[in-house]
């Protein structure tokens, strides 16, 4: 059985944070900047165990690293819905540029 080369892993790895780089720069929706920060984490996790799986095949390290950057992704998602919800119900919206006229 022939296992993927690491350059082809290491390429949709760059393709996602570039994607999501994309995404977090260019789009204004609140709900779209979370889900391209979410693309970021899955391109690191993928490199995480791309390389543990290629240069230290029997230590899990990187699969470590992984679960513990996914608990943290949990973490910051439910917390940045909470915020989201709560600028929706004062504000009535989630754009960015709406957020920076914001009066209190």
């Amino acid at each position: 059985m022939s296992s993927v080369p690491l350059e082809h892993i290491l390429f949709v790895s760059t393709a996602l944070f570039f994607i999501g780089m994309y995404g977090l720069f260019t789009r204004r929706n609140l709900i779209t900047m979370l889900m391209s920060i979410e693309l970021i984490l899955n391109s690191v996790n993928i490199n995480f165990v791309a390389f543990n799986k290629y240069l230290w095949p029997g230590k899990l390290d990187g699969i470590f690293f992984t679960l513990f950057i996914i608990t943290i992704a949990a973490a910051e998602a439910a917390v940045a819905i909470a915020i989201i919800i709560n600028l929706y119900r004062s504000h009535h919206s989630i754009d960015v540029e709406d957020a920076t006229e914001m009066k209190y």
